[in-house]
């Protein structure tokens, strides 16, 4: 891993780690080869672990356009958000949210002032594959002076794919370490996550995910899955890793009074002193 200055994710994604690392301090494990992330979303493990081989993924293309750009043209996107920071506004964002730039740096750009300025982070899209999430309260556009030019060296030793998640588990072998955080669905609709997420990850994904996941594991790959805290996700792996509850303060809530604690499970193949061991199933 790189001796490098702390480097903060340049998104904010619903269902981000960001709080993970910062209360936890994820190490990986020891002798690992290559990091591998199949649901990437805002990177946050990848960017507190700062790792010199990685595989990174996500289905998301506007998102794995954006990670590329800033790999590859960190001047041209800090110029870019600098003078849109400048005029940011309302008219503006609606403006910057009906446009369909033409170029990949153009596309990037938006989606980072969109993600930047828009209600709570939260990505969106319509039946028709727009992007309609209103704009914030948040007026920041422009990152601190060498931001994205330190994102860009780290992202220099990644790969970076636009991939089912499953394609990117069979790659894993022997060395490797694979953190999983899919969007949480469970098998019965009463988790706080399944309104946002039932359309994007269906209970079939985290059965698929599940075998994807073992066969990973036979093949000795380290891993470190993050999921809801449910009994169908405990039964799910009930003869899979060792279990882990750890709690978090819920961002869903689009009113921050109606915020409350949440407890996510962590399921690894590999001995942590993080969170409280449960048992694999629930009776």
């Amino acid at each position: 891993m790189h001796q490098m200055e702390t480097i903060d994710p340049f998104l904010k994604w619903p269902g981000g780690k960001r709080w993970l690392v910062q209360k936890y301090g994820l190490q990986m494990p020891s002798g690992c080869k290559r990091y591998m992330e199949p649901f990437l979303g805002s990177g946050a493990v990848y960017f507190y672990l700062k790792p010199t081989k990685a595989v990174l993924s996500d289905s998301n293309q506007e998102l794995i356009n954006a990670y590329k750009c800033i790999r590859d043209f960190p001047d041209i996107i800090d110029r870019r958000l600098k003078y849109l920071h400048k005029r940011h506004g309302e008219k503006l964002y609606y403006k910057m949210r009906n446009k369909t730039p033409k170029t990949d740096v153009g596309k990037a750009i938006r989606f980072i002032y969109l993600n930047r300025t828009c209600f709570n982070g939260i990505y969106r899209v319509n039946l028709k594959g727009e992007f309609n999430v209103p704009m914030g309260s948040k007026s920041i556009v422009q990152y601190p002076a060498g931001y994205l030019d330190s994102l860009s060296r780290l992202l220099k030793y990644a790969t970076l794919k636009v991939n089912d998640f499953e394609n990117t588990i069979d790659m894993a072998g022997d060395g490797d370490f694979l953190f999983v955080d899919p969007p949480y669905t469970v098998k019965h609709n009463n988790n706080n996550f399944i309104k946002y997420n039932a359309h994007l990850f269906s209970w079939a994904d985290q059965v698929r995910l599940s075998s994807a996941i073992r066969r990973a594991a036979s093949r000795g790959a380290h891993i470190m899955l993050s999921n809801a805290d449910h009994s169908s996700i405990r039964m799910l792996y009930c003869d899979f890793g060792n279990h882990n509850r750890v709690d978090r303060a819920s961002v869903l809530a689009a009113d921050s009074q109606n915020r409350c604690r949440t407890t996510e499970l962590l399921i690894t193949t590999f001995k942590t002193k993080m969170g409280e061991q449960v048992a694999g199933e629930e009776h």
